[in-house]
């Protein structure tokens, strides 16, 4: 009489497939582009660092020597204040007009809609160069020539078709049933856009208004067409590479480099909070 075998967890044991060619030659592929996207900053924050009196890679000796000279000019300083006081200025005014074009965009019902979205989308594939003439003839006629206001506004021109692309997309993604139901409780239309329509939408709204900041603090075009005798931080970097290679300009790229990551750490950490607690 056979005795019944009893079958035992992992036996047997599980071939591992073959890694097939294609799939090495794309992984080479994406390590080799990523890897080129990121030679750039692997160089500039060691060089940031460095105690040379030039820039030079890699680096003799750590040092911090460029840092306090960025942080004790006060003339680059005020570059980096400026630039913060457009950015957030630019972020709220984009998040605001952004999310009332959406509205009006996804839940309008009117003729020429596909035409008011098109005109509103422009600015992502109009040239910059295009964009920062036009806008200094128009600043030239207005005399807000060398008015951060004025750079302010071209900046949320710039950024608005990305509020408009996010938070149009969270609204096409929202269950309409969820303010139908708020309707039919007895909510006005207004409180229900704003407890209920708006607070899903919120990270879309965060996310956009982080990128909308990131937009503003590291464009340089339109900045030199209107800035004036206002240095933001780019053109002044700009305008101090031109004259000559100045160190100093090694930490202020490191700084670049890690706002943008905050910024793009920030977008990620709302939308693991939404996700886990909706």
């Amino acid at each position: 009489m056979e005795l019944a075998r009893t079958p035992v967890r992992g036996w047997p044991p599980r071939r591992r497939r073959a890694t097939s060619l294609p799939w090495l030659l794309l992984c080479a592929c994406a390590v080799m582009v990523f890897g080129f996207l990121m030679l750039p900053t692997l160089v500039v924050i060691p060089v940031s660092f460095s105690s040379s009196q030039y820039l030079q890679f890699p680096p003799p000796g750590f040092s911090l020597q460029w840092y306090q000279r960025y942080l004790g000019s006060p003339v680059w300083l005020q570059a980096t204040f400026l630039s913060f006081k457009i950015a957030i200025t630019t972020a709220a005014l984009a998040t605001v007009l952004g999310t009332m074009a959406a509205f009006g965009i996804v839940r309008g019902r009117y003729r020429g809609k596909m035409l008011v979205s098109t005109m509103l989308l422009a600015p992502l594939v109009i040239p910059t160069i295009i964009i920062a003439i036009g806008v200094y003839d128009w600043y030239s006629q207005l005399r807000l020539i060398g008015s951060w206001v004025g750079i302010a506004i071209a900046h949320t021109m710039l950024a608005l078709p990305l509020v408009l692309t996010i938070v149009g997309a969270a609204l096409r993604t929202l269950d309409p049933t969820l303010e139908q139901a708020a309707l039919g409780l007895g909510a006005n239309h207004l409180r229900v856009i704003w407890h209920i329509t708006l607070a899903l939408i919120q990270p879309a709204m965060v996310a956009s208004a982080l990128f909308a900041f990131v937009l503003s603090f590291d464009e340089l075009i339109v900045a030199m067409f209107i800035g004036g005798v206002n240095m933001t931080l780019p053109k002044r970097m700009f305008d101090n590479i031109r004259v000559e290679i100045d160190p100093t300009i090694a930490p202020i790229s490191t700084l670049l480099i890690v706002i943008s990551c905050l910024m793009l750490y920030g977008v990620q950490h709302v939308t693991r909070a939404y996700r886990r607690n909706p």
